[in-house]
């Protein structure tokens, strides 16, 4: 499992502290060098449409890691995983 996770923190896409949610947009912004509005908007339309664009969210924002290498869903788990240390912010919401 621990082979999953870190083919994840390879991809250099993490979620961002410059979050609204979860950071997942901010991330998939800054890994594509657009604003993050733009790619909020574009979100947002896609809530619209029909599709799982807000089970994608979700879905992402278990399996990116955060700016220090940590991913929600290895934590859930029990995997081992790098443990980042909690600050303001960092709950499932921050």
């Amino acid at each position: 499992m621990d082979s999953f996770f870190n083919a994840i923190r390879s991809t250099g896409l993490r979620r961002s502290p410059r979050r609204l949610l979860g950071g997942v947009l901010g991330g998939l912004a800054e890994r594509l060098n657009v604003d993050v509005m733009f790619v909020r908007i574009v979100f947002i339309v896609l809530c619209f449409l029909p599709g799982p664009a807000v089970l994608a969210y979700v879905i992402a924002w278990a399996l990116l890691p955060d700016p220090n290498g940590a991913i929600i869903l290895e934590r859930l788990v029990g995997g081992g995983g790098r443990r980042a240390v909690r600050g303001p912010g960092d709950g499932p919401m921050g």
